[in-house]
């Protein structure tokens, strides 16, 4: 699991244990061509365990360059490798069949050269993003409030822009879709353009302007035409809601690669590409919370607020009811946010019943004697469950900064050790699936509701439509 914070060390034993020869006729051939297949065999389960994380270490690429010419060398000598060489080119993606012949010593130049060019396939750079990869991308309706859009990076402009006029419940012949840059450039995108990649290309954020019946492009006041919208929430089943936020995370949670937490943690340049789906369930917990507050104090009437805040504290028990720690902590971090904790006048009307509730849901986010009651409790929920994935990293990190990783230049093991039972935990918590129970079908709506969410994330922001709906006495 943690060979890659050790490569080096690792890599140089293993070559060593590869060609050390034979000392003082204490081995014959056979121990010869057995401790070479034994290292084979662990670097061929090591490098098809990790191939998709190692395709850019030049000193892992090197190594395996290495080791493949000297089993080229040596299946002459040892045809029982052969075995392990095809093995071996199986995993590094090399497709042409061998037979010892072609290792024999007249051969062995011309064979050398064809088989390890530097094409093979799982060493080239990923390069930019392909068309088919999924990332949220934001599209701002306000400078400080925007749409999460889960889409592919082909999809086109109509299509995000359908989906946020859908959201925001406006028209979308209303509407159109402009990249501003940082210097406060415009530049309006057309119904087929590639709006992900456009945006990317430019370095810009995405906006959704108004089109008046002169052509030309209004921004949205902030806040104030957004808290005209209808609150859709209320007229959704609540366990269905609770359901849709499970599915999603789910889907998240289970493309996470256990190698990404080592790189999050270990990357000192935090590199997205290696980390990108632990990335996106980070950035779904975050704007959860972000969701939880942004519905609440959109909303101007009183009584509407008040069922608000009663439906999110029953969505929260129903995730944590369906074994979804991640969207539980956002939904409750969310209610204490402290523009929607000083809303007196909305907390003074909700029910001593649901206010108990509230109380027994947040001592389980408790983060007293190292979130005991989480993790008392997480651990006698049965898979499938997702984790609350923050604190995983903060257990991953802690023990990764507190353990220096070589002691008296010997790899510390006993740290990796540590943090391969840590990282090993996702194993536990995905050793079965969710039984793929679907939502109710009278809300066909559920679905891009809970997929595309509309949030405010600036905390000014927030507070100055807290303090507008309920003015400080």
């Amino acid at each position: 699991m943690l060979a890659i914070s050790v490569r080096p060390y690792i890599c140089s034993l293993t070559y060593c244990t590869y060609c050390a020869k034979n000392h003082q006729g204490k081995e014959d051939d056979s121990d010869v061509s057995c401790r070479k297949r034994k290292v084979l065999h662990l670097v061929s389960q090591w490098t098809s365990l990790y191939k998709d994380w190692l395709h850019e270490d030049e000193h892992l690429k090197q190594f395996l360059k290495t080791i493949y010419r000297n089993v080229l060398d040596d299946v002459y000598e040892y045809p029982i490798l052969e075995k392990e060489l095809k093995e071996f080119q199986k995993i590094l993606g090399m497709h042409r069949r061998h037979t010892v012949d072609e290792y024999s010593p007249h051969r062995k130049n011309k064979t050398f050269f064809h088989q390890f060019s530097l094409k093979e396939n799982w060493l080239q750079h990923r390069g930019t993003m392909n068309e088919t990869e999924e990332i949220f991308c934001r599209v701002y309706i306000t400078e400080h409030s925007y749409v999460s859009v889960k889409a592919q990076v082909s999809t086109s402009a109509q299509e995000i822009l359908k989906i946020v006029a859908e959201k925001i419940q406006y028209p979308e012949e209303e509407l159109a879709l402009v990249t501003v840059t940082f210097s406060g450039e415009k530049h309006e995108l057309q119904p087929n353009d590639l709006a992900i990649s456009k945006s990317f290309e430019s370095s810009s954020r995405m906006f959704v302007y108004r089109k008046d019946l002169t052509d030309s492009l209004n921004p949205f006041a902030e806040n104030e035409e957004l808290q005209q919208r209808s609150v859709r929430i209320l007229g959704i089943n609540t366990w269905d809601l609770a359901l849709e936020l499970t599915n999603f995370d789910w889907s998240l949670f289970n493309a996470i690669h256990e190698q990404e937490l080592i790189y999050f943690t270990f990357s000192r340049q935090g590199s997205a590409e290696n980390t990108e789906n632990l990335s996106l369930l980070l950035q779904r917990c975050n704007e959860v919370q972000l969701w939880v507050a942004t519905e609440i104090l959109l909303c101007s009437q009183l009584c509407k607020r008040v069922q608000l805040v009663k439906k999110f504290i029953k969505i929260a028990a129903h995730c944590k009811a369906q074994r979804n720690l991640n969207s539980f902590f956002a939904i409750v971090m969310g209610l204490n946010t402290a523009s929607v904790s000083r809303l007196s006048q909305t907390w003074e009307k909700i029910p001593g019943k649901f206010k108990k509730l509230f109380t027994e849901l947040e001592s389980l986010t408790d983060p007293s004697l190292n979130h005991k009651a989480y993790r008392d409790a997480f651990k006698k929920m049965k898979s499938p469950k997702i984790p609350f994935m923050p604190l995983l990293l903060k257990d991953v990190t802690f023990i990764h900064e507190g353990n220096k990783t070589f002691l008296d230049n010997l790899v510390n093991f006993e740290k990796l050790h540590m943090i391969a039972d840590t990282v090993r935990s996702l194993r536990h918590c995905r050793n079965n699936q969710f039984g793929n129970e679907v939502p109710s079908k009278e809300h066909h709506e559920l679905k891009p509701y809970v997929h595309h969410l509309h949030v405010i994330d600036n905390q000014q922001a927030l507070f100055e439509l807290s303090h507008r709906i309920e003015p400080r006495v």
